[in-house]
């Protein structure tokens, strides 16, 4: 179940998309958790021709889990994750359009909209008004896609919520063990569990092509038949948001090294991203696979001048491959081999092997968006008590005014407010079994997971408020009168002319300030990519 701010959030996502009944539906089972049909129905007092409605919607487009148990019966539950992704759905067709071209882009743009179709489905829709040539395009579009798997078909057990699946599997394992387990024996239970999920879950993936044998009509008969890969066209395919996401993820660890160094240490380390991408299936990876250097140098754009941004000892310039190992060694930290070097690398820089190191530099950007809201809110003094409290670990009070250097009177409102906040937290070592307060130690430590897990669900709150902004200026009578007029077929041929000078100035306005909140949510959702698909290893972050 989740959190109240997710709850809201995931409400107004589904609201805004498919109406206020299958909102409320899906509020039901937010608020309240997994249910069966019968409860949503008295729940959200609809009929149940109305729920069951709502409810397919809801499975069509994978926002909804459902399960089958001998003591509950079917019981249904929201794909919280899959409704979040919603809002960077605009980045996916883009990304898509970028990668492979616009008839990509409008095939990942259909299937969003109805969230899984078969082959003949998708080519039909898009070639309506070019049977013959849309055809041929479309397919050679799809076939791009699912082979590089931006699409993943839907099986049966994308309907099944993996922590269901996870529990069973771990069950069955404990089952096994003879006797009273061990911690040992229950940690390779849970592993073993993990693994037979990621195996199904690998193999259910591979059904979205099929071997065909290539039409040759001047083979000979006694040669063997040449094989292709093609589409399977009775497979469901919906958008594989993970390997869109790895897309966001790499831009957002090149634009960190732009900042960091400069334009030409970006365009490295993009090089080295794209030797690597075709592997890239996930943002959970912790570093992505060996490349060469050479591989990297043939990924650099032919006109690049990697000598631009560096400040060379002589007038003589130096090849581009010595150059390009100049700036791997630097995105590495070649110079500092200390654990604090290590920690604000980008790559690891072995011999003749490069690894881009997903982990730490995701652990960084994680910890920026830590300070930069700690420096919005309290100032430079709150960032320098964070970093403090990060590298040595858990201080009391006093330690932390001579370390940090500011006067007790100013540390002690200062702790008080990142607490209220929680962006650190207060451990108590009493002296005596009776835990009297004046003979109690307390220190200070920041608890990275619990603050990123507020912050977290602050910037949940923050995409609900935007959104409710949004819905709010739209509903002024003024600006919804306009909006209804231009919605007429004359009035959306000529605006120019039949609207008035004072309505194309409320049109103006309004558009000027969707685009403000457009601009602000996509920041703050760049936030919350940090912080919760960045964060699979946030519990190793300490």
């Amino acid at each position: 179940m989740a959190d109240s701010d997710t709850a809201r959030l995931c409400t107004q996502i589904i609201r805004s998309h498919f109406g206020p009944l299958t909102g409320t539906v899906a509020e039901v089972l937010l608020v309240r958790g997994r249910l069966a049909l019968p409860q949503i129905v008295r729940f959200s007092r609809l009929k149940p021709r109305t729920v069951r409605a709502a409810i397919l919607v809801l499975v069509q487009q994978n926002l909804l889990w459902h399960s089958q148990s001998d003591d509950e019966g079917e019981m249904l539950e929201v794909n919280v994750e899959d409704c979040l992704m919603r809002l960077r759905y605009g980045h996916y067709v883009a990304q898509a359009e970028e990668l492979f071209g616009k008839a990509a882009a409008e095939i990942v743009q259909l299937i969003l909209d109805h969230g899984k179709l078969r082959p003949p489905e998708i080519i039909s829709r898009l070639s309506i008004y070019d049977p013959i040539k849309g055809s041929a395009i479309y397919s050679q579009a799809l076939h791009k896609l699912v082979d590089a798997y931006y699409l993943k078909p839907s099986t049966v057990l994308s309907h099944q919520s993996p922590r269901d699946r996870l529990l069973r599997y771990e069950t069955e394992e404990k089952k096994k063990i003879s006797g009273f387990p061990t911690s040992k024996e229950l940690r390779e239970a849970k592993e073993t569990a993990e693994a037979r999920l990621k195996r199904e879950e690998e193999e259910a993936e591979q059904i979205g092509m099929k071997r065909k044998a290539k039409d040759q009509p001047h083979r000979p008969s006694k040669r063997k038949a040449v094989e292709e890969d093609v589409v399977d066209e009775e497979v469901y395919f919906r958008v594989n948001c993970d390997r869109f996401n790895v897309h966001i993820r790499n831009k957002l660890i090149e634009t960190a090294a732009v900042e960091r160094f400069n334009e030409s240490a970006g365009l490295v380390l993009r090089a080295a991203l794209k030797a690597t991408e075709g592997k890239q299936k996930s943002v959970t990876d912790v570093r992505s696979d060996p490349t060469s250097v050479a591989n990297i140098a043939m990924h650099l754009p032919e006109d690049v001048d990697l000598s631009a941004g560096l400040v060379l000892p002589s007038s003589k310039k130096p090849s581009n491959m010595t150059l390009l190992k100049d700036y791997l060694g630097i995105l590495a930290s070649a110079d500092n081999p200390t654990p604090a070097g290590r920690a604000a690398s980008f790559i690891s820089f072995n011999g003749s092997k490069v690894q881009v190191e997903f982990e730490i530099i995701g652990r960084r950007l994680r910890q920026r968006v830590l300070e930069a809201i700690a420096r919005e809110r309290h100032g430079d003094e709150a960032v320098r008590i964070i970093r403090l409290l990060l590298d040595t670990g858990k201080v009391d009070e006093k330690q932390i005014s001579k370390v940090g250097m500011m006067a007790n009177k100013d540390v002690r409102p200062l702790l008080s407010a990142l607490s209220a906040d929680t962006l650190i937290s207060l451990q108590e070592v009493p002296k005596s079994a009776d835990r009297n307060p004046t003979r109690t130690f307390y220190l200070w430590y920041v608890d990275l997971q619990k603050a990123y897990t507020v912050l977290l669900r602050n910037l949940y709150k923050t995409l609900y408020n935007i959104a409710a902004r949004a819905e709010a200026e739209a509903e002024e009578p003024t600006v919804k009168a306009v909006l209804e007029k231009r919605q007429r077929s004359d009035v959306s041929q000529d605006e120019e002319h039949l609207l008035t000078r004072v309505e194309r100035e409320v049109l103006a306005e309004w558009e000027k300030k969707r685009e403000k909140l457009a601009v602000l949510q996509m920041r703050v959702e760049e936030a919350v990519f940090i912080l919760r698909d960045l964060g699979t290893f946030g519990i190793n972050d300490e």
